[in-house]
């Protein structure tokens, strides 16, 4: 897999902002309940935690809530697993100089939370500038009382 390749998956795996509650909505339905509130609460922290540790090219954090049997789709098509996001994290050639989420929107399913978002991303691999707007969608499900991203796809928009 070349370099363009790894590049997409981690951009939206990565990419997250420090939000506040005025920038994240839940689907339109009936109220939400205290616990659907705390649990969308705490994806919100997961999103921040994620903005950061791509920030700071830390990538434990992705080690600690990609899924296994995670699998990324670039906006290019290209599959991406754990260890692909991984290995570009570590190498060090991915560069996130700012990172900024708009339109988040929070839905839960159960033990299911699905992420949607506009990513305003100024970085760079290998030299080439990746900066742009996208839109992503992430999938986040709790296993064992740990919240961790199966799946996520980005498209570039204009």
């Amino acid at each position: 897999m070349n370099n363009k390749c790894v590049l997409l998956p981690i951009l939206v795996v990565l990419s997250t902002s420090l939000l506040t509650a005025q920038h994240v909505a839940t689907r339109p339905r009936q109220p939400v309940d205290s616990a659907e509130q705390g649990t969308i609460r705490e994806i919100v922290d997961l999103e921040r935690q994620a903005k950061e540790a791509s920030l700071h090219r830390d990538p434990d954090f992705s080690e600690r809530t990609l899924a296994d049997d995670y699998v990324g789709i670039t906006p290019l098509g290209q599959i991406a697993t754990k260890q692909d996001v991984l290995r570009a994290r570590k190498s060090g050639q991915l560069r996130y100089e700012a990172i900024d989420i708009s339109e988040m929107v929070v839905r839960i399913y159960g033990e299911t939370a699905i992420v949607t978002a506009r990513a305003e991303v100024k970085g760079h691999q290998l030299g080439e500038d990746f900066s742009g707007p996208y839109r992503y969608t992430r999938i986040w499900v709790r296993r064992a009382g740990h919240w961790e991203t199966v799946s996520y796809q980005a498209t570039v928009t204009q």
